[in-house]
């Protein structure tokens, strides 16, 4: 841990970047050469008596039985310094350390953290402030770099664009052990039922078209389709910054349809960077990164993590079971025909296996939760090729050479008892999308019943 500490003064340097369930971002805009370029994560905390982790306590029991094989994990009581360590020793290896940072945590006091709390109401979505809060008990925070920027001390190489995705679970889950009233998931994406939902409760104003099996494909006409519905509905899955501005997307409570309004804003925003012909620079920005994600492949090891979870959650609450020692609640629930069939033999097997299936579950929930930067900065004609520490693509329509950079963030371990939250929640997304089916089934029957009876008239 750096021997820094921030204190109340230091607060102002510090501006809203957006947020999600568990953390804001915050970007720095001082001149600290030790801050510049990076990005501060601060845990928030529930309101409204909503409970969460306590991120004092550490591993539980049963956790560090879980992670036994990673020491690092074992060495700390504060969850805060173990997430980081999660990044860092089971991240970082299985998605390769050059797309992976698992930062520092740089000591806070209250007054910091209060100050910083007053300073960023004003920029937050008001859904976020009736949730949560920034959590003044911490005495720590995570400083990481900041992925939109190319850094080099200053902005003087040049203008920096960053596109943020949420690529979402890339397969449909095989597992035998999904039942037959779920059998849906085997045939629609994970995404694409939990948009049903989301939009039942009112947690979203529309659908997005966005397939992640598309993104993950390797078809690059496939990929750019995936993309194109991330612009066309962003939701909290797609933001774009310039210079590490956001320039597109939600800053932390997501975004409806693309208006033109605003679309001729981002096409404009865009000149700077895409040399294209007017009108055209946001098809050529989806173009790039289309490429860029095809022709880095990045996806596949993500991919490959994702598909770890190998007994979906139907299969794998079982084994947490096991674990945990308890009366198996999903057995409980399941009809006697259905129990007999399917899940007896998880509860046969032994403590080791057990641990397995939950802990490649959680690690695959991970990758199925996480967000990809890719971040470009044109080169210009006098750059040598040969002299870049990045990649390079070239946008074929402008025929301009881009440096990029892909980094994973949002890495974050998931508590063991997760598992009964993820398994409320997958019966949940099933249930409601295999209803929202039947009623779309029975008014497509009326419809045709009410045409059939006109032309008989």
């Amino acid at each position: 841990m750096e021997k820094v500490v921030l204190a109340q003064a230091d607060a102002v340097d510090w501006v809203y970047r957006g947020e999600g369930a568990a953390n804001l971002v915050l970007a720095y805009t001082g001149s600290s050469s030790a801050f510049m370029g990076k990005v501060m994560r601060i845990q928030k905390s529930q309101r409204k008596g909503k409970s969460r982790v306590h991120e004092n306590e550490g591993l539980t029991a049963q956790e560090r039985l879980l992670w036994r094989e990673y020491k690092e994990l074992l060495m700390w009581p504060n969850r805060e310094i173990v997430q980081q360590l999660y990044v860092k020793h089971v991240m970082s290896p299985l998605l390769g350390p050059l797309h992976v940072d698992a930062g520092m945590r740089v000591h806070v006091t209250k007054e910091f953290l209060l100050s910083v709390e007053k300073n960023v109401t004003c920029r937050r979505p008001a859904c976020r402030i009736d949730s949560s809060q920034v959590d003044v008990n911490r005495d720590s925070v995570l400083i990481i770099s900041d992925h939109s920027v190319f850094m080099n001390g200053t902005l003087k190489d040049g203008p920096c664009i960053t596109v943020e995705i949420k690529p979402k679970c890339g397969f449909l889950p095989i597992s035998r052990f999904i039942s037959e009233e779920n059998v849906v998931k085997r045939t629609t994406t994970r995404f694409k039922m939990h948009q049903e939902l989301k939009l039942h409760n009112q947690e979203i104003s529309e659908y997005s078209e966005y397939n992640p099996l598309d993104l993950f494909s390797r078809s690059p006409d496939r990929i750019c389709k995936a993309i194109e519905a991330l612009y066309a509905t962003p939701q909290n899955n797609f933001r774009v910054f310039l210079n590490g501005s956001i320039v597109f997307g939600g800053l932390g409570g997501g975004a409806g349809s693309t208006t033109v309004l605003v679309g001729e804003a981002f096409e404009d925003a865009l000149k700077d960077v895409i040399k294209a012909d007017d009108g055209l620079c946001k098809t050529s920005f989806i173009q790039l990164v289309a490429e860029t994600v095809y022709t880095s492949g990045v996806l596949d090891q993500l991919l490959e993590v994702q598909k770890l979870d190998a007994y979906d959650i139907e299969g794998a609450i079982h084994a947490y079971y096991n674990i945990i020692s308890q009366p198996c609640m999903a057995c409980r629930e399941s009809s006697k025909v259905t129990l007999s069939n399917r899940y007896p033999s998880l509860h046969s097997i032994t403590l080791d296996e057990s641990l397995k299936i939950v802990k490649d579950y959680l690690i695959a929930a991970t990758v199925k939760d996480c967000s990809m930067m890719i971040s470009f900065r044109p080169m210009e004609d006098g750059d040598v090729l040969s002299e870049s520490s990045h990649n390079t693509v070239c946008l074929g329509s402008t025929k301009q050479v881009f440096e990029y950079k892909v980094f994973f963030i949002d890495l974050d371990l998931k508590p063991l008892k997760k598992m009964e939250d993820y398994y409320k929640l997958d019966k949940k997304i099933a249930n409601c999308y295999c209803q929202r089916a039947k009623t779309d089934h029975k008014a497509e029957k009326a419809a045709r019943r009410d045409t059939y009876e006109e032309v008989l008239r």
